[in-house]
């Protein structure tokens, strides 16, 4: 009896020990991960969004599986995390040129219209997020790479309504300390959102791949405003394989609480284990 109480224990220390077959939760404060789904690589490996309609609600993904084709054609390769309310769905795309960037947006009734935004001189071709104010006023957009700041449009098909026309920039949201390769950002309320980050280096915040918060003065208004950034602790790593991770899209879906991230897993197992993590507030 006391062999095999000895052969469990060392069993349970090597599954600790073991890349990706289990270690404790992580720990991202208030949120407390409560369960995954298996995050397929073509059609959800870049983000998500909740979609709320009087008709219902559903939950969008986002990958490199679901370009369409006539927009691929025209460069827009790259499309991230998308963002949604009150019925509206915003996809961002980029280019891998100095082009503009494209928001794709389908209105409450399901039909589609294209947004395209000119780059301003300093501005970054990444299109990583799109994230858009609970009042429906605002959309916030990031650029990959160390930035102390976030873009914010007037939010089209709402504010901006007419495709043709240029999106501009209306006004950024200045960071109080820099992040580094912010994948999505998400509203958990009008003056907070979480953001997941894949910044593979861990000094801004002695961390890897954190869970951030970004704390508003108040909602957005239209002028800049500067936020205050905390980091919540690291998302979670696991899988059958080890290697670097990435990070990816995040989302809020205010029916039920959850916040929702999607990390895809080093190697092979992308194909195989990659995760949406589900968490809840403790």
């Amino acid at each position: 009896m006391r062999r095999t109480g000895i052969l469990t224990a060392l069993l349970a220390t090597l599954l600790l020990l073991s890349p990706g077959l289990g270690h404790a939760a992580p720990d991202t404060g208030p949120w407390v991960p409560i369960g995954s789904d298996r995050a397929r690589p073509l059609d959800e490996s870049q983000g998500l969004a909740t979609v709320i309609r009087p008709d219902g609600g559903f939950i969008r993904y986002t990958g490199v599986g679901t370009i369409p084709p006539g927009l691929a054609v025209r460069g827009w390769n790259h499309v991230g995390d998308p963002g949604a309310r009150h019925g509206y769905y915003v996809e961002p795309y980029q280019r891998d040129d100095r082009g503009p960037k494209l928001f794709r947006v389908q209105a409450p009734d399901g039909s589609w219209a294209e947004y395209t935004h000119q780059l301003e001189s300093w501005e970054a071709n990444n299109n990583s997020f799109a994230a858009v104010s609970p009042d429906g006023r605002w959309l916030v957009t990031g650029e990959w790479g160390t930035k102390d700041r976030l873009l914010v449009h007037p939010m089209p098909g709402i504010v901006a309504t007419d495709p043709a026309a240029d999106l501009p920039l209306a006004f950024t949201i200045r960071l109080d300390r820099p992040v580094r390769d912010v994948q999505g950002c998400a509203f958990f309320s009008a003056t907070r959102l979480l953001c997941s980050s894949n910044d593979p280096d861990g000094s801004l915040f002695g961390v890897t791949k954190p869970l951030l918060r970004l704390d508003l003065p108040g909602p957005l208004a239209g002028q800049e405003v500067t936020a205050r950034v905390s980091a919540l602790g690291r998302l979670p790593l696991e899988s059958a394989c080890s290697g670097e991770f990435e990070t990816e899209g995040i989302d809020y879906d205010p029916r039920d609480a959850t916040l929702r991230v999607v990390v895809l897993s080093p190697g092979f197992c992308l194909l195989t284990d990659s995760k949406t993590w589900r968490f809840r507030l403790r």
